[in-house]
């Protein structure tokens, strides 16, 4: 009696392993195929997903890695060559790990935003295996790893077991076939779309390591061509499955979870404030957006109009803030759109500003005068220029106790309601909404909105409520 045939994620690597490198692909289709009929590996024992035995379909990803020299199977090749999906592949890869068929030397990477690297394998013949059938092995060189086995014999009981996995290792499991509707199976069709159609290798001699296969005879002389009719251009069809519709349009159609970590991963690279933030947390902050089918942009648009923080210390936090209630305010596209179109519009407004500004240093450093090297004299000079030719002081801030008296802004001029909401405009730029908010406060919204505008009075109002969360910080850096 064997124990159950387990190995732990930490004993997955060719340095911690137990078993012995297996000398080719073939040998090792033979522990794959006792693996799969011993029942020693019961994936449910260890996990409440995925496949519930060690089947046909895990011997077909196998026979796809017995080929490979070296063992560098990608998910989209094996997905591409075997039909699965990339869940499958993954499953059945991390069962061959399980049951020591499959031991790391590489493992792949996949970072966001740079090509994955494939994981390099090494084949491996289980301990279990040389155990239930007598091989005897022996480390040839005292200073090689323990997994340098080689196999010196079998025991005289094995050798029938050996010949039955010979003869299996020597076909091919293919893809069970549909069955046809029209007609009724008979025992045998039934039986091979329970177990899988096996299909001998034609022109192919295998042998095992103590001579029990087929034949004995190498086949390192024997080279045949194939003949024309087998050609690109002979009518047969491709070994590799044609793509399915649904990637021929761009790939499969995400499902809710799918569409949230897609805006979060886009949100993170978008906004310099969250980057380095977890992907799935973003992704349940912003569930209620990405569910009412928000894109990044639609969420930048958002984020203009609620007001963004110069400093943030926690950016997940702050999102959710700034994200409260955002699919009912804009529970339409129209309105998104003129909330994106309004974040543009800001946007290139910026844009000119520093173009202005980097215009003017231009023109005003240019010239065949050299700057002085010392900084008291720089200093002087830079005050000199800024009180020639810099802007204006603006005049002082009116009275707050004289805005009660205020009725209206029927007798103001319009130069007077201009100079009034640049001031305004001016203040809130930094975060200071305190012009707008004293006007509310004495003279009523109404009131405030004819004389700074609707759009400046909304905005300050946000930001002064989001002022009072402690996720929030409003000022310069």
């Amino acid at each position: 009696m064997l124990p159950a045939l387990y190995v732990p994620e930490a004993r997955q690597w060719l340095s911690t392993s137990t078993g012995r490198i297996a000398p080719e692909g073939y040998s090792w289709m033979q522990a794959v195929h006792w693996v799969a009929e011993s029942g020693l590996y019961e994936p449910r024992r260890y996990r409440s997903h995925g496949p519930r035995g060690f089947g046909v379909t895990t011997v077909r990803v196998a026979q796809e890695l017995a080929e490979m020299f070296p063992c560098r199977p990608g998910i989209e090749y094996l997905v591409r060559r075997t039909g699965l999906s990339e869940r499958s592949v993954e499953y059945h890869l991390g069962m061959l790990r399980e049951t020591g068929l499959l031991a790391y030397i590489v493992k792949g990477t996949r970072v966001s935003g740079e090509t994955a690297q494939a994981s390099e394998f090494a084949r491996m013949i289980p301990e279990a295996f040389d155990v239930a059938l007598g091989i005897r092995t022996v480390l040839r060189d005292e200073d090689a790893p323990a997994y340098m086995r080689a196999m010196t014999g079998i025991a005289e009981a094995g050798r029938e077991l050996m010949a039955k996995l010979a003869k299996k290792a020597a076909r091919k499991v293919r893809k069970p076939r549909a069955k046809s509707p029209s007609r009724s199976p008979v025992k045998g069709s039934r039986k091979a779309a329970e177990h899988g159609v096996v299909t001998a290798v034609s022109d192919e001699v295998r042998c095992t390591p103590m001579q029990v296969g087929p034949s004995s005879v190498s086949t390192a002389g024997a080279t045949f061509s194939p003949p024309e009719s087998k050609l690109a251009s002979g009518g047969s069809k491709s070994s590799t499955p044609k793509k399915s519709k649904a990637k021929a349009r761009g790939g499969r159609k995400l499902n809710r979870v799918g569409r949230r970590h897609q805006l979060a991963r886009e949100l993170t690279q978008e906004l310099g404030w969250l980057r380095g933030c977890s992907v799935p947390r973003i992704a349940w902050v912003a569930r209620g957006v990405a569910d009412a089918g928000w894109t990044v942009t639609d969420v930048k648009g958002w984020l203009h109009l609620r007001g963004e923080a110069a400093r943030v210390r926690r950016g997940s936090g702050l999102l959710a803030v700034l994200l409260a209630g955002a699919e009912t305010i804009l529970d339409t596209p129209e309105k998104r759109a003129a909330a994106v179109e309004q974040w543009r519009g800001a946007q290139e407004a910026a844009r000119r500003h520093r173009i202005q500004q980097v215009r003017a240093r231009t023109e005003r450093y240019d010239g065949d005068w050299d700057a002085p090297t010392s900084r008291a004299v720089r200093r002087q000079v830079d005050e000199a220029f800024a009180a020639s030719f810099g802007p204006k002081p603006q005049a002082a801030a009116p009275d707050t106790e004289a805005l009660p008296e205020v009725s209206g802004v029927d007798g103001l001029e319009d130069d007077a309601v201009a100079q009034a909401r640049e001031e305004a405009r001016q203040r809130l730029m930094v975060g200071d909404t305190s012009l707008i908010t004293v006007a509310v406060d004495a003279m009523g919204r109404e009131t405030a909105e004819q004389l700074y505008g609707p759009d400046l009075v909304r905005r300050a109002l946000q930001l002064a409520s989001g002022a009072r969360s402690s996720l929030m910080t409003y000022g310069r850096r």
